[in-house]
This record gives structure tokens, C-alpha cells and sequence, in this order.
């Protein structure tokens, strides 16, 4: 089993196929979201990067949202 590119301790089954590097949970994100990847479909990577992306922003919604049964101006 590999060991990731940033912690070498720690062995992982996350390795790009693109760059040939290994990445632990910690590590796991995508080197290039915005260039072709032939591998991406297949990618469990791009998966845990895509994951992170929508729970930052379902995070980030939700302390944007205002309270339950509060008005959105704050006098409800």
C-alpha cells in the first residue's frame, strides 16, 4: 500500500492516476478541478473532492440562512 505524498507515515488507497502521487483522508483533494483528467470518472479523488465541495457549501448556506421563524430582516 502507498503512503501519502504529504505524510509519509500514513499508508492510503487514495492515489491519483493522473500524477501518480498518493493522498491520505487528510490530503485527499483534486491537484487540477479545472483541467481534463482522463481518469476522473473513475476517480475516488475527484469523489471525496467533490463531497468536500458540497459540504463547505452546505455548511456555509446554512450559517448564511437565517434562524427558524425569523424574517429574513431580522425582526420576525
Amino acid at each position: 500500500m502507498p503512503y501519502c505524498v504529504n505524510h509519509p507515515h500514513r499508508e492510503t488507497s487514495y492515489v491519483c492516476m493522473k500524477h501518480d502521487i498518493a493522498m491520505c483522508e487528510e490530503c485527499v483533494t483534486c491537484r487540477d478541478p479545472e483541467l481534463y483528467c482522463k481518469h476522473r470518472t473513475a476517480c475516488p479523488i475527484w469523489f471525496e473532492y467533490k463531497e468536500k465541495i458540497k459540504e463547505e457549501r452546505r455548511r456555509r448556506e446554512e450559517s448564511e440562512a437565517p434562524a427558524y421563524g425569523e424574517s429574513a430582516s431580522g425582526s420576525g
